[in-house]
Parts: C-alpha cells; sequence; structure tokens
C-alpha cells in the first residue's frame, strides 16, 4: 500500500475536498509543487492555477484554485484559496468571457491600479480555461 498524505482544499464558500493521496500538485508561487508523504513542513502561496490530487488508486481529481496559501505538514496538505471549484464544475463559457473583458480592459486602460487588476483578471482567467484544458487531456486517454 502506498503512503499517503491528508489533504484538505478549502475555500471562503468552504470545504471542496477532504480526503487521502499519494501525491498533491499544487501551482506555488515560484513554480509547480509536487507533495508526497512526509514531505518537509512549508508554507507558500499560490498562484491561480490547476490543484491535482492523486488518490491512492492512481485517479487524478483536478480543482481550480484562484491563489491562496499552502500549508505542508508530513501527514496534512492544507490549501487555503479564496476561490476553489472542481474542475469539472468551471464554466468556460464564463472563463473566455472573463478572459475576453480583461483583455479589453488592458487595451483601454491607462491608470496603474486599473491596469494591475486586468492583469491580474486576465491570469485567473487564463488559469481557469487551463485548468480545463487539462481536465480534457486527461478524461481523452
Amino acid at each position: 500500500m502506498a503512503m499517503t498524505v491528508h489533504v484538505d482544499i478549502v475555500s471562503a464558500e468552504g470545504a471542496i475536498h477532504s480526503g487521502l493521496a499519494t501525491m498533491v500538485y499544487a501551482p506555488g508561487e515560484m513554480g509547480e509543487l509536487g507533495i508526497a508523504a512526509r514531505h518537509s513542513p512549508l508554507i507558500t502561496r499560490l498562484r491561480p492555477g490547476d490543484v491535482r490530487v492523486e488518490n491512492d488508486h492512481g485517479e487524478m481529481e483536478h480543482f481550480y484554485v484562484s491563489g491562496g496559501m499552502l500549508e505542508v505538514q508530513p501527514d496534512v496538505v492544507t490549501v487555503l484559496a479564496d476561490t476553489a471549484v472542481r474542475a469539472e464544475n468551471i464554466d468556460e463559457a464564463k472563463a473566455l468571457e472573463a478572459k475576453r473583458r480583461a483583455e479589453d480592459a488592458l487595451a483601454g486602460q491607462t491608470a496603474e491600479f486599473e491596469y494591475a487588476k486586468a492583469q491580474a483578471e486576465l491570469a485567473e482567467a487564463i488559469a481557469q480555461l487551463r485548468a480545463i484544458e487539462k481536465l480534457r487531456k486527461m478524461k481523452g486517454r
């Protein structure tokens, strides 16, 4: 039997996932993180993107997070996200519309604050679309 770590994914709206995993992959601020049981303790910020949880049956579950914090203890991984949703529940049409609006805002804004906000919205929309794309590739196997 493979070694496992308990994983909790929580957003402001409530708990999204709680269970055992053999591996967790997350979009850390400095790059992709791979976490297994008995990983060294770690706290880092998360970028918007795809959190993948591999259960002890080898199945991969995908979750989109808009950013947040990741805490790793030897037997527990906790993702605290501003927004978290199962990848299959992402509304692709809304993500595409958000991307279009952010691109329009970037093209027309001159104020630094509005530009930074539009950049953040664009990054979030792109991360959602990438999560959808990864999920489609996994299902297509």
